[in-house]
């Protein structure tokens, strides 16, 4: 095909006689017009630019099955810069997945299957949600390590395909590409193929304005195989000898660096801001048809002899499934861990392996989640578990195992770094491309770090647990920087986030067992200091979000103490100190380990645990907001913490059973003083 050229009049038009490849980038690069032009919203301009490298991947390099998406050994495929996505809608609808011409003009409309930026689970053929940039990159290097993490486990004549990821300059400004690109150049992840869009345009305009990196140096600094493509945006077979070329490399990614021009070839748009981010126009639309030999009045048109191409490739994609189920058929491993593998289950005995702890010893809830992790880990063999450099520190320290590395890819020790962002978006990747259960540890103030792979994770229904440790002002001597307030709060606020603080060992080996049977994301927030193994929470209904831990013994309950995690010792301690004082002020301390079940039970259990007759005081080292829902007061925290040994900055910021004790007296005397209904307020 002709190269694109510095001016819009110095294109060359296409040949009037297109051969069938030309024929079908320009159907790709038409609908790249109509879809934002009809929806009157979207990015047109990168998608009309790399539709030649998305006809190459997806005609003559990737392998997959459109009528079994979900086919484990098909190759992955991220589209990192996730605003072109009407370039893989157009992809999916041709290569034959269940979306159809009416989905493409249903673009970004409600309830469409073409939401303005692709999310997994919604559109068949879409591996992961990308949108917000750099997130794709750091899920393709998860796809890629999932790949050769189970290869080497399972085999390669069950496991052998590739991880294919499009990213932009917008991809490689942001900060968790930086995390990302380094991980997986110092894991050897071979079997990644990353193509670089260098086309100098931003929504504010030339890349010039912020942006002058040697990309291609920090990428060979990364240990990146790195190829430098130029002007080949419209060379089909130049675009396939360059993807066979990276894909050649097996002890390294690889990275493509591709000049191209957005929104080419629109006279007056090509190479400009304003193809980036909005619709080019009717008749910009019509004269760039013209240009391509399209009909210019016609609308997502789509020729039967381009159909005729893509199920030629679909057909294909049909017979090499076909005989990986043969190669399946006649494998030799052990079937019971590849179901366990691909389920997300785990194998028979997890149950009966987790560990019991008796009442009256003392542990802190980071170590019995290792206790509970390396107990059942025979029973989990997609396990793969890391932190952020604080493997021991945050209980993700697999007994005997491996590290992961080029060297050893079975290992299932994973060390991230200090990369909290990547580790997030790997861990997503991991999950979404199946087979692997990703754990992930790093303390809980630095959720901060990785919160948006939190949201994307919950979004995306991901099944990734964190081990968020450190949890409160308790863990001392670190100081407010270290200290998370907010956090509790901040991760209870995103839908779909499983967020578990288990009161002691019981509890979190209750709090294990929930996030590897849940189908989706769990954060465990786990405290550094030891904590009493309480009475009665061994066996306790965890899975329900809050459950009554002790009830008075003579007499109905009049007044509730709700506690989470390290401060519901605190709670049991205030009944004692309250029934001494004043026999009459009866006291049942319930134990809410987690708001979100919680808040999924029936509104029966709910007004069981927490009569809607009785003031309630909750009591957490933490943020009091959302407390409102369920509490009259609150003993929590409105201001950072502080550097001392942890019990004193506790008591020093009033978490001690004889403050809550004095709490829940003067909630109990304005109930008593406004019948029924105390003024709320919270500290």
């Amino acid at each position: 095909m002709s190269e694109p050229a510095a001016t819009p009049a110095e294109r060359p038009r296409p040949a009037s006689h297109q051969n069938l490849d030309e024929l079908a980038v320009n159907v790709i690069r038409g609908i790249a017009m109509d879809g934002p032009q009809r929806a009157n919203s979207g990015h047109p301009g990168t998608a009309m630019a790399l539709a030649p490298l998305a006809h190459v991947l997806f005609s003559r390099i990737l392998r997959y099955d459109p009528a079994d998406p979900s086919w484990p050994d098909r190759d992955r495929f991220v589209l990192s810069c996730g605003h072109a996505s009407i370039l893989l809608y157009t992809m999916l609808h041709l290569a034959g997945y269940d979306l159809s011409l009416e989905d493409l003009k249903a673009f970004r409309q409600w309830g469409s299957k073409t939401p303005g930026h692709p999310e997994v689970r919604h559109t068949p053929g879409v591996e992961v949600t990308t949108g917000p940039l750099g997130q794709g990159l750091g899920n393709a290097v998860g796809l890629a390590l999932a790949e050769r993490f189970l290869r080497s486990r399972l085999g390669p004549e069950v496991v052998d395909h590739r991880t294919f990821v499009i990213c932009s300059d917008g991809d490689l400004m942001e900060g968790i590409s930086h995390e990302a690109a380094s991980l997986a150049g110092h894991l050897g992840l071979g079997r990644l193929v990353a193509v670089y869009d260098d086309n100098h345009i931003t929504i504010d305009g030339s890349t010039s304005l912020a942006y002058s990196d040697d990309v291609p140096g920090r990428f060979r600094a990364y240990g990146w195989h790195v190829e430098e493509l130029g002007e080949m945006a419209n060379d089909l077979d130049g675009l396939e000898a360059a993807l066979r070329r990276a894909m050649a490399v097996e002890d390294r990614p690889s990275l493509l660096v591709l000049r191209s021009h957005i929104g080419w070839p629109a006279p007056g748009k090509t190479d400009t801001a304003a193809a980036h981010g909005s619709p080019l126009g009717e008749e910009v639309v019509k004269e760039t048809k013209r240009i391509l030999g399209l009909p210019p009045e016609e609308t997502f048109w789509v020729p039967e002899e381009v159909r005729d191409l893509y199920r030629g490739v679909a057909a294909r994609g049909a017979a090499a499934r076909e005989a990986w189920c043969s190669r399946l058929s006649s494998w030799r491993g052990d079937r019971q861990v590849w179901e366990a593998h691909w389920s997300g289950q785990p194998l028979p005995g997890f149950a009966e392996a987790l560990p019991r702890f008796e009442p009256g010893a003392s542990i802190a809830t980071r170590r019995a989640i290792k206790a509970c992790v390396d107990a059942t880990a025979p029973m989990l063999p997609g396990l793969l578990a890391g932190s952020a450099d604080l493997t021991e520190n945050t209980g993700v320290e697999l007994a005997d195992a491996e590290t992961q590395s080029a060297a050893t890819p079975g290992g299932r020790q994973v060390h991230y770094g200090i990369r909290e962002h990547a580790m997030g978006a790997v861990m997503n990747g991991l999950a979404l491309h199946g087979g692997i259960l990703p754990v992930g540890g790093t303390f809980f103030v630095f959720s901060d770090y990785l919160r948006p792979t939190l949201r994307l994770a919950a979004m995306s229904r991901a099944k990734v647990v964190h081990f968020f440790t450190h949890d409160s002002i308790g863990l001392g001597e670190d100081g407010p920087t270290h200290q998370p307030v907010e956090h509790l709060a901040s991760l209870r606020a995103i839908p779909g986030l499983q967020v578990v603080r288990p009161a002691d060992a019981n509890e979190t080996a209750q709090a294990w067992r929930l996030a590897v049977h849940s189908p989706g994301p769990t954060a465990l927030v786990l405290s550094r200091q030891a904590l009493p193994v309480l009475p009665g929470t061994l066996g306790a209904p965890v899975e329900r979000g809050a459950y009554v831990l002790q009830d008075p013994k003579d007499s109905p309950p009049v007044l509730v103490l709700i506690g989470t995690g390290s401060e519901v010792q605190l709670c049991l301690r205030a009944a004692e100190l309250l029934a001494s004082a004043d026999p009459s002020l009866a006291v049942r301390v319930v134990s809410m380990p987690s708001w979100d079940r919680f808040a999924a039970q029936e509104p029966a259990y709910q007004a069981e645990v927490l009569p809607p007759e009785l003031p309630r005081l909750a009591v957490e080292a933490a943020s009091p907001f959302g407390w409102e829902r369920y509490a009259d007061d609150v003993l929590g925290l409105d201001r950072f913490g502080a550097s001392a040994p942890g019990e004193v900055v506790m008591a020093r910021l009033g978490f001690t059973a004889e403050a809550v004790a004095e709490r829940a007296q003067a909630l109990w005397a304005r109930w008593q003083e406004h019948g029924g209904s105390p003024s709320r307020r919270t500290r």
